[in-house]
């Protein structure tokens, strides 16, 4: 018995039996109830990990995140968002690091999630190419395909964020942008280089490498504003960029929220307490780690195909630092 004779069964979609009996997603209470009443009276279990278990499974998952990055608020809400999950189906979790991942420790994790894989991480090359189905937070940019991806729509929002930039009046956007060796970094510098063709404006890019210090930040910063003063509005990509740079802003005599409009693609706290506060992208981590989470157990369990990709809703907040 599986889900797809459960949801014959009831009359209603894969989609919908699935939510259904996992008391999620948009499904009336009448229709959860027929559902679970069917899949009741045919014997099957809503419960994947139940048959997972039965199979002798580890009863573990394994993280892996970039190691540059793992101080970061993003990435600690994402982990969390993976340990709640996991928490859920009653597995643990595991980190692997560069000193842990070897061939012969894959058997003690049923899969991995990866968290924004770098195409350059040969610990993420190494998960990939084992016997373990991997998910991956965003595409991999690299030739190894993973079971499942977790994908938010980075380019539309930040066709939302310059678009709002634009409409509060500034004409001469500047793009402090993430390296292209993740799918993320990728994605926002050419959703940048579209935009400026598309309203006729010269691209103001400084690429930085994937985790650099504050001081990198800064300096590309002041780097940016000393060749071209008429910018009027900087949007920042790497997480933590937009409040390290202020200090940056500040002394060059610029006015956030005045003659200088200031955004980040990645929110956190520490943007909502800043003077004055910085609007960014909300990217969700705890809730992409969840998805993540959920669409490896889905593969595991065989009630999803391996290839599969989810979509995970992200959205702006919009903040002083970009209100004339």
């Amino acid at each position: 018995m599986n889900l797809i004779e459960v949801a014959k069964a009831a009359g209603v979609s894969k989609t919908t039996a699935s939510d259904a009996l996992r008391n999620s997603g948009r499904v009336s209470e009448r229709t959860r109830q027929h559902v679970v009443a069917v899949a009741s009276k045919l014997g099957y279990s809503p419960n994947p990990v139940a048959r997972s278990l039965r199979m002798a499974r580890t009863g573990a998952i394994g993280l892996h995140l970039p190691e540059v990055l793992t101080r970061s608020e993003y990435y600690m809400s994402f982990v969390f968002g993976v340990v709640d999950q996991a928490a859920t189906m009653d597995y643990d979790v595991t980190l692997l690091t560069a000193r842990h991942v070897s061939s012969h420790r894959f058997h003690r994790v049923d899969g991995v999630v990866l968290g924004d894989p770098l195409e350059t991480d040969t610990v993420v090359h190494g998960l990939l190419d084992s016997p373990v189905p991997a998910v991956t937070c965003e595409r991999y940019t690299g030739e190894a395909e993973p079971a499942g991806v977790v994908l938010s729509d980075h380019a539309a929002m930040l066709d939302t964020l310059l678009d709002h930039l634009h409409a509060q009046g500034a004409g001469h956007i500047a793009f402090l942008a993430s390296s292209t060796v993740t799918d993320w970094g990728r994605t926002l510098q050419s959703t940048y280089l579209r935009w400026c063709e598309r309203h006729g404006t010269r691209p103001r890019l400084r690429e930085m490498a994937f985790g650099s210090p504050t001081a990198i930040m800064q300096d590309n910063v002041r780097a940016l504003l000393n060749a071209d003063p008429e910018v009027d509005a900087l949007v920042c990509a790497p997480d933590g960029a937009a409040a390290a740079v202020l200090p940056v802003l500040r002394a060059a005599g610029r006015t956030i929220g005045g003659d200088l409009l200031l955004a980040s693609c990645v929110d956190s706290a520490a943007l909502t307490h800043t003077d004055p506060p910085i609007t960014a992208i909300d990217l969700r981590p705890r809730e992409a780690g969840a998805a993540c989470a959920q669409l490896l157990f889905d593969v595991l369990s065989g009630e999803t195909p391996k290839g599969t990709v989810r979509a995970q809703p992200i959205g702006l907040t919009e903040r002083r630092s970009t209100r004339r």
